[in-house]
């Protein structure tokens, strides 16, 4: 007579050492993450965003994210007890909104508002797909892809554009790593990069980023991913702002390099030992 732990074993070798609904460890990039089937949510869109093949813009995916969609597995997106997004599923939806955004969202010097709603639609579909979003919904998805969306045009700016301001031969081809970026709309995006109105409007946020005195060090969990750290690791001790604030510029040695940084955070402790 076979075992029930021996059948187990015996399907799961089938599926290649996998059993229905579960992820191997090398599908699991992140740890503590919690899933649900898509079974046990209620289908709320059906994205007409091809992920299989290279179409439109072309690829615009994270593939172990594609095998969880086809698994119909979705990992749950948590929040900390400020409502902000928090936890190894809310990284990973961040890092899938930073491929879509870019991708997605055609390459022009325009504000957020004015992109068609047809396109925002798709990218919300797509991260629905994939992630049970809960509180905040669409409206902090697409806050979140306007924000990758800003950020790809600056990241394209600083290092493809201006470093070859005096070198025009090597901006008359898209950087090789975009390849979804069409000749036609890199060369009106680096037009206008090389405008006078944009040369004036860069200097306006180089002089405000220079009166910056207290940078952070934090990676991409920013304050929210820092805080639920820390509550995991400080048990009993109340996580207040000027905590977070003194953790966010430590090294990983717990040091604060930057001597204006320090004299800030002795202010705030002193004014902390008076409240």
């Amino acid at each position: 007579m076979v075992s029930q732990d021996q059948s187990k074993d015996s399907v799961s070798k089938k599926n290649g050492g996998k059993e229905l609904g579960m992820v191997t460890p090398q599908d699991k990039p992140l740890k503590k993450m919690k899933f649900v089937s898509s079974a046990e949510t209620e289908p709320t869109s059906t994205t007409t965003i091809s992920e299989d093949s290279k179409s439109g813009r072309g690829m615009s995916t994270m593939p172990r994210v594609v095998k969880r969609k086809l698994q119909k597995i979705k990992p749950v997106v948590e929040y900390n007890k400020r409502g902000k997004g928090c936890g190894p599923a809310h990284t990973e939806m961040q890092s899938y909104i930073g491929v879509l955004a870019p991708s997605r969202v055609p390459l022009v010097d325009k504000k957020w508002a004015e992109i068609p709603k047809d396109i925002k639609e798709q990218i919300w579909e797509a991260v629905d797909m994939a992630f049970v979003v809960g509180q905040g919904g669409k409206t902090s998805v697409l806050s979140l892809a306007a924000k990758k969306w800003k950020d790809f045009k600056s990241t394209l700016t600083r290092h493809y554009i201006l470093p070859y301001i005096k070198e025009r031969e090597k901006l008359s081809q898209p950087p090789e790593i975009y390849k979804f970026i069409e000749k036609a709309e890199w060369d009106a995006f680096v037009a206008s990069r090389l405008s006078k109105e944009f040369e004036c409007v860069h200097s306006q946020h180089s002089q405000i980023r220079e009166k910056l005195e207290y940078n952070h060090r934090l990676p991409r969990k920013r304050y929210a991913g820092l805080e639920d750290q820390l509550e995991e690791t400080m048990l009993g001790v109340e996580i207040d702002r000027s905590t977070l604030w003194k953790k966010a510029r430590q090294d990983k040695h717990g040091n604060i390099p930057d001597p204006k940084v320090v004299e800030k955070a002795k202010l705030m402790v002193s004014l902390h030992t008076l409240f």
